[in-house]
């Protein structure tokens, strides 16, 4: 693995995977190609495809990341792709992450799933709550992320 720091002509290759594409993994990678397209080039996909939750797009424009552009994909299109890290999101695609070639090493920051937490709404404002919160928690990791890259870099060499 390189051990150029960022800012020195590298980005890490980072996929986010949740299990369907949909919500958290769409949301990290808003986030990280929003704050950190610096450091990182940012994938997303999923051990399904779903679709795109039309509510992650929603609470994600509130604070100006625009991720409508983005599509829901199966793990396995990006599988040609030499990524540096593949951060599980979620406990599923932990469990069902598949081997990637290469040098990607595997790390896992779960997130709980907003359309679950919001299955027993009987508002709007209640059903996008978990949205709202986990996109804020998500975002927060990411800011932090080229830090802990760095430190997993250091300790993987």
């Amino acid at each position: 693995m390189s051990v150029l720091p960022p800012g020195q002509g590298r980005k890490w290759k980072v996929l986010f995977l949740c299990t369907g594409n949909s919500c958290r993994s769409q949301m990290a990678e808003g986030w990280a190609k929003a704050l950190k397209s610096d450091q990182i080039e940012a994938y997303s996909a999923g051990v399904a495809a779903y679709g795109l939750n039309p509510d992650a797009v929603r609470v994600m424009a509130e604070v100006g990341v625009d991720i409508s552009g983005q599509r829901s994909k199966h793990v396995q299109e990006l599988a040609p792709i030499e990524f540096d890290y593949v951060i599980t999101l979620c406990d599923h695609a932990q469990e069902h992450c598949p081997v990637f070639p290469g040098r990607a090493m595997r790390m896992h920051v779960g997130f709980d799933d907003p359309p679950r937490l919001a299955a027993s709404a009987s508002t709007e404002a209640e059903r996008l709550a978990p949205y709202r919160r986990v996109r804020d928690e998500i975002r927060s990791f990411i800011e932090q992320l080229p830090e802990i890259l760095q430190q997993a870099d250091r300790a993987g060499s």
